[in-house]
């Protein structure tokens, strides 16, 4: 039976389990998707899917193509989420949709531990003799049950340097939800795209389809893109960014960070170790019990979300880490001023000189592994502006007891390049691509490889 993910004790390791899940995904997959290289291209690469970002709600949307006859769908990204879900109660129309049967191979890949009927006619969503899943609106923290199915997907190619065929997945493996699902979402929006550590995420299942390295890259902003498969990944003007990551582990967190989750289910979101922050050289006083993640309850450490527009951090991790900040903003003669919710702590922008990498103001460092690894986030990625001459620290207070401890959002993501290496279960990253020249907005859309 399902249950609530606080109530989950049993520590699983998720490799132990992914694995297997995995072998049966390339399997399924290989049989399912024979046919599916247009017969003019060879395997492909990688993949490539755009980003845009959402101006009311600061959201990072993609479309793919699914169904037969194809229709695009736009969907929240979502870094952590465990599948794809879609809308399936307003106008799914599809020739091609499949619900999947209790006890078969999509169930188990799905780890799903429900099965049940629907009494009402067929439609995709409800079907008799099928299994289900917990499609999660993680916006507004909700989910609802809903039906395990498989349909067409369609999207780009890519050799990295600019889109090239599309190619199909004739049997994608998603969730389908209901309409109230979509509250809190863009206008438009029919669903997630989740790109979390499961064997159905969309990373897995492009991996098992088409035969490229089990890696994905995100690259955030007003119009980014989304990788998957290796390197190389280019920008305008031909800059080649692969070769630029520091690499620090992905943790794995023994318990699950979904609304609905089975018991002693790993979370497919992923974390990495934070040990200390540090502003312009100082290290700002936290308890570091609170950077660990408690193998028990799954409570505390750092994970990275494109769900949260800006960093959540733990009462007493935000108020030491504002005090810092601000004395060393003071001692540049940065001026504190009202604060303008949701942030804590704005300055005036007077005497503040604007830079290649944005405003000159304390420069944060994220200390990873050892002292030798850091995340330097510039102004770009730490001030934000809300009036004419007020910016803001783009960090919020998460409240005294949140699961995660620090949640780094999608603000302090933009224009860097993250690159996501599932079978060494690590993250490389670029800190901000603005040192390079380039932006997250420069991938090359518009010319066919």
């Amino acid at each position: 039976m399902a249950s609530s993910s606080s109530s989950s004790s049993s520590l699983i390791q998720s490799h132990h389990l992914f694995f297997p899940t995995f072998f049966l995904l390339f399997f399924f997959l290989s049989l399912s998707n024979a046919q599916l290289l247009p017969s003019s291209s060879s395997r492909p690469h990688g993949l490539v899917l755009p980003v845009t970002k959402d101006a009311s709600t600061k959201q990072y949307l993609t479309h793919i193509n699914q169904r037969t006859p194809l229709v695009p769908v736009n969907l929240v990204v979502d870094l952590g989420g465990e599948f794809l879900w879609v809308d399936c109660d307003q106008d799914y129309v599809s020739s091609t949709y499949r619900p999947a049967r209790c006890k078969s191979p999509q169930c188990s890949l799905a780890r799903s531990t429900s099965c049940g009927d629907c009494y009402s006619p067929p439609r995709p969503g409800c079907n008799n003799n099928t299994c289900g899943l917990f499609p999660d609106n993680t916006v507004t923290q909700s989910a609802t049950g809903g039906e395990l199915a498989s349909d067409v997907v369609t999207l780009q190619s890519t050799n990295g340097f600019n889109p090239g065929p599309n190619v199909t997945v004739r049997r994608f493996l998603f969730g389908c939800g209901s309409t109230s699902l979509l509250d809190g979402l863009a206008k438009g929006v029919k669903g997630m795209a989740g790109l979390g550590r499961t064997s159905i995420g969309l990373p897995s299942q492009f991996t098992a389809a088409f035969r490229f390295p089990r890696k994905f890259a995100l690259c955030l902003s007003s119009n980014g893109v989304i990788f998957f498969g290796d390197g190389p990944y280019v920008m305008l003007p031909g800059i080649e960014l692969s070769n630029s990551f520091s690499y620090t582990p992905l943790l794995i967190n023994p318990v699950s960070t979904a609304g609905v989750s089975s018991q002693g289910e790993p979370s497919a979101e992923y974390f990495i170790g934070v040990k200390s922050i540090k502003i312009d050289g100082t290290k700002v006083p936290l308890n570091n019990k609170l950077l660990s993640i408690n193998k028990k309850s799954g409570v505390g450490g750092t994970k990275i979300s494109t769900v949260n527009p800006y960093t959540v951090m733990e009462t007493s991790i935000y108020n030491a880490f504002i005090s810092v900040y601000t004395k060393k903003a003071k001692a540049m003669n940065i001026s504190r001023v009202a604060s303008v919710a949701p942030f804590g702590a704005c300055f005036s922008m007077e005497n503040v000189v604007s830079t290649r990498v944005g405003a000159r103001v304390p420069i944060i460092d994220l200390v990873l592994q050892n002292k030798r690894v850091t995340w330097t986030i510039y102004g770009s990625n730490s001030m934000v502006q809300v009036k004419d001459d007020v910016f803001c620290v783009g960090f919020v207070d998460g409240g005294s007891k949140p699961t995660t401890s620090i949640v780094i959002g999608g603000f302090q993501l933009e224009d860097n390049l993250l690159q996501f290496d599932l079978p060494r279960s690590r993250l490389g990253f670029s800190s901000t691509l603005l040192f390079r020249q380039t932006t997250c907005s420069n991938f090359n859309f518009t010319t066919k490889a």
